[in-house]
C-alpha cells in the first residue's frame, strides 16, 4: 500500500498528513503523545477499501507549532479545513485519546460533516476529573519538564503508564520513539488545552453510528470511561480488547482493525465522501 505525505494550511499554520487508498474518507486522529505514524498500520490495512488519512495535529510531527496560545477548538477547525482541502463533505472520524476528544469537539462544531465516530481509549472530557485531579494530571506531566528534564528523560516512565500487559519490547520502543518526537512547548500547550474539555452534555445529541473501543488494561482512561461514553451515546457499540493498554490499536492491531472494519462496513450507508487518489495542494 502506497502511503504519501501531503500538506495543507489553515491561517498561517501548515499541517501535515499521510494518505493511502481511495474510497470513503476515514480520518485518524492521534493522541497527546503521538503523531500520524501511530496510525500507519490502519492506513496499510484499510487503504484497500477506503481513503485513509492520518494527520499530525498542529504542534506535532511535521506540522507547524501553534501561532498563538492553543485553544482546544483549534483542532476541530483544523479538521474542518482538512476536509475542505480533500474536497470532502463528510468523513468517518476515528480518534484515540486526545484524538477522541478532538472527534467529539468536531462533532459539536460540524455534526453534518461526520458520517461515523470511533472513540478509542478516550473519555467524555478531562473536566470529568475534579479540580484537584486535573491539577495533579498536569503536574505529573509538566513538573519534570519545568524542572529541566527533557522529553527523552521522562519517556520511559510515560511508556510504563501507556503500555498494557500485551506490549512487548518492540511495542514499548515504538511508544518511546513516539514520545521523544514531541516538542516540549507544543506538548505543554496541548496538555493545558486538553484539561478544559467536557463533552458530557453533548453526548446525547450524537446521532451518527458510533464505535467505542478500548483495552481493558488502559491505565490512562480506564474501562469505566468508555462505558460512560457507550451508555450516553444512543445506539453506540462498545468493544473491549483484552490485555491491551492505552494505545490499543498498536498493542492489538488485528483486533482493533477487525472491530473498526466491521463497524465501518455496517455503516456503509452513512454517507462518507468518496475521495480519490489524486493529491491536492
Amino acid at each position: 500500500m502506497n502511503i504519501s505525505t501531503a500538506y495543507y494550511h489553515r491561517g498561517g499554520v501548515r499541517l501535515a498528513y499521510e494518505r493511502a487508498g481511495a474510497g470513503p474518507l476515514v480520518v485518524f486522529l492521534h493522541g497527546v503523545g503521538g503523531n500520524r505514524s501511530n496510525w500507519r498500520g490502519e492506513l496499510e490495512r484499510l487503504g484497500g477499501a477506503y481513503c485513509c488519512v492520518a494527520w499530525d495535529a498542529r504542534g506535532y510531527g511535521d506540522s507547524d507549532d501553534p501561532g498563538e496560545t492553543l485553544v482546544f477548538d483549534d483542532f476541530a477547525l483544523d479538521l474542518a479545513a482538512l476536509l475542505d482541502h480533500l474536497g470532502a463533505e463528510r468523513a468517518h472520524v476515528v480518534g484515540l485519546s486526545m484524538g477522541g476528544f478532538i472527534a467529539q469537539s468536531f462533532y459539536t462544531h460540524c455534526p453534518q460533516r461526520v458520517a461515523t465516530l470511533t472513540l478509542a481509549a478516550t473519555s467524555a472530557g478531562a473536566n470529568l476529573l475534579t479540580a484537584a485531579e486535573r491539577e495533579d494530571f498536569l503536574a505529573r506531566r509538566l513538573r519534570p519538564l519545568e524542572a529541566g528534564r527533557s522529553i527523552a528523560d521522562i519517556a520511559p516512565g510515560l511508556v510504563d503508564v501507556l503500555a498494557g500487559r500485551r506490549a512487548d519490547a518492540a511495542i514499548r520502543e515504538r511508544l518511546r520513539l513516539s514520545l521523544v518526537a514531541l516538542r516540549p512547548a507544543s506538548y505543554k500547550q496541548a496538555l493545558r488545552a486538553l484539561v478544559t474539555t467536557d463533552f458530557r452534555q453533548a453526548l446525547p445529541s450524537i446521532e451518527v453510528p458510533t464505535l467505542v473501543v478500548t483495552g481493558d488494561d488502559d491505565r490512562v482512561f480506564p474501562l469505566s470511561e468508555s462505558q460512560y461514553l457507550a451508555k450516553h451515546i444512543a445506539g453506540s457499540r462498545l468493544t473491549v480488547i483484552e490485555g491491551a493498554g492505552h494505545l490499543c490499536n498498536i498493542e492489538a492491531p488485528e483486533e482493533f482493525a477487525a472491530a473498526l472494519s466491521e463497524f465501518l462496513l455496517s455503516a456503509s450507508n452513512s454517507g462518507a465522501s468518496i475521495v480519490g487518489t489524486e493529491s491536492r495542494t
